[in-house]
């Protein structure tokens, strides 16, 4: 799969796509230009990482959470969520349940809960790797000091998903306020996760209030120069029982949006996901689980044929999948493991995209 994308006439190579260039695209209403985007970001993903789709079982192990983030629903000040945690034979069941799926990756998700201990998660870690022939495990919980990192690592975890949400350092700070005595430096700690070893991931949210098209923009450029192996990348999608979803209820009803405000659309996410695929085409990039709540119909299927090679498909239990709602109306949350499955199978037959197998890791030149 080595080699640059055939670039199209409108975009000329990915290279060439400056900040400027970039924004234009995400202001770009044409639908016969965004055309022409659509089909350089597939190009591009089907030259570098193929027609697979790597298929990465989801578990969320806990929806506790230390943090205030004012966009998550799982929010520590939120008083309304029932916590729990789930056992370590819970998570082995996921994991049986991925290989038999035939996915390549079990992905463990959680809030930053402490109350997930480095002896306990690091025994689970060695348990996957003893009982199950899974290619590759990813950890997905939040800031955790560096011993919690190098003990998970050498434990048998191989990736590492932590969002940067955006690179706007004044918006960050808005919805990502800091613990006290702790500064949240999610830049550092990507890089100390590469020295560990781990393959790193990061991602944005797309809309968020406050949000400028030329943010995003700095967020792509960004994304060009890290040296991630994956990129997530999902639509805001505001939580009524949090401080952000409740500025976004305000806005909306006074129509006192900021100027320059990027949409939180189905359209606009599938922008940024297209130009991510052209700016870092080797990286994995999902079609997220919320890209598929704010078109149900279709939102995946956009995702895959927008740049996309990756689905994480839920293996939660239903009673505690339905808790861990970091936004509502959370997508499949009373769908079977089995059904969710059934469901992506169609999916990728219906648009001729194969199963990846194995680890699915990026493709280094």
């Amino acid at each position: 799969m080595a080699g640059r994308p055939r670039a199209s006439p409108a975009l000329g190579v990915a290279d060439a796509l400056t900040r400027d260039a970039v924004e234009h695209w995400l202001r770009e209403t044409d639908e016969a230009r965004l055309e022409t985007l659509w089909a350089a970001a597939d190009e591009a993903r089907r030259d570098y990482v193929g027609d697979a789709v790597h298929l990465r079982g989801l578990v969320e192990v806990s929806n506790y959470c230390v943090r205030g983030c004012t966009y998550c629903g799982i929010r520590a000040g939120n008083r309304g969520v029932e916590r729990y945690r789930v056992s370590a034979d819970v998570v082995l069941d996921c994991a049986h349940k991925a290989e038999e799926f035939g996915y390549g990756t079990l992905v463990m998700q959680s809030g930053e809960d402490y109350g997930i201990e480095t002896d306990w998660l690091a025994g689970i870690l060695r348990r996957i790797r003893r009982e199950t022939g899974l290619a590759a495990i990813t950890l997905s919980l939040g800031e955790r000091p560096d011993d919690d990192l190098a003990a998970w690592r050498e434990a048998g975890a191989d990736r590492y998903l932590l969002r940067f949400e955006t690179s706007d350092d004044a918006l960050y700070r808005h919805i990502h306020p800091d613990l006290p005595g702790k500064v949240s430096d999610r830049m550092a700690i990507l890089r100390r996760l590469q020295e560990l070893g781990y393959e790193a991931g990061t991602g944005i949210m797309v809309g968020i209030p406050g949000q400028t098209h030329a943010s995003i923009a700095a967020d792509i450029e960004l994304f060009r120069g890290m040296d991630m192996d994956m990129i997530g990348i999902g639509p805001y999608l505001p939580h009524p029982a949090t401080p952000l979803g409740q500025e976004s209820a305000r806005r909306q009803t006074e129509d006192d949006w900021p100027p320059d405000q990027a949409p939180s659309s189905e359209l606009m996410t599938c922008k940024v996901l297209a130009l991510t695929r052209l700016a870092r085409p080797d990286a994995n990039l999902p079609a997220t689980t919320a890209l598929s709540l704010v078109n149900k119909a279709g939102g995946r299927a956009h995702g895959l044929q927008r740049g996309a090679n990756v689905v994480m498909p839920n293996l939660t239990p239903l009673r505690e999948r339905e808790k861990y709602e970091i936004y509502p109306e959370k997508a499949a949350v009373h769908e079977t493991a089995a059904a969710i499955n059934d469901s992506i199978m169609a999916l990728l037959a219906a648009l001729g995209r194969t199963v990846g197998t194995g680890a699915g890791a990026r493709r280094r030149s």
